[in-house]
């Protein structure tokens, strides 16, 4: 079973290498630099919220998610969030709790949407998980993502009414 809970300053190590991961795949999360420990404990610390996901049996560390304001002022109300499930342990369904567990988590903090603006249009899972659970699609950014390999694929944007 996965307990979900919201990060402490002791996560940082295990978030960081399941988020740094991500980045080293080079196929999902924009980002280029790798968080260190310290770094991931900022990062993760200053989001509304960070949810981290457990194995109830072992204790392990195998997702989390970031949850914060995709926009300010006026948009303040739109929700954004990243997801990272540890690599060894996908396709059990750690990340249909992550996602539905941050849009009961955003509605919480006030949030009245979830919007995701860029969601590779190669991540199938990802986009099977979004439809399902009643995301909707906005639409296309042709050559939206720059691949590790240095090719360009399309983003596709998603919201959902909280």
């Amino acid at each position: 079973m996965i307990c979900i809970r919201e990060f402490h300053k002791s996560d940082a190590a295990d978030a960081a290498a399941i988020w740094n991961r991500v980045i080293e795949d080079g196929v999902a999360f924009p980002q280029l630099e790798l968080l260190s420990p310290e770094e991931a404990e900022e990062f993760f610390s200053a989001q509304d919220f960070t949810g981290i996901a457990s194995d109830s049996e072992t204790g392990e560390t195998v997702g989390l998610y970031i949850l914060h304001p995709n926009n300010v002022g006026r948009c303040g109300h739109i929700a954004n969030a990243s997801y990272a499930v540890r690599a060894d342990v996908r396709n059990r369904h750690i990340g249909e709790a992550i996602v539905s567990h941050s849009l009961q988590k955003a509605a919480e903090l006030g949030f009245r949407l979830m919007q995701f603006n860029a969601v590779v249009a190669v991540n199938h899972p990802a986009l099977h998980l979004y439809e399902k659970l009643g995301f909707v699609r906005l639409g296309t950014i042709p050559g939206g993502f720059h691949m590790k390999d240095g090719h360009y694929e399309d983003i596709v944007l998603f919201y959902h009414t909280l």
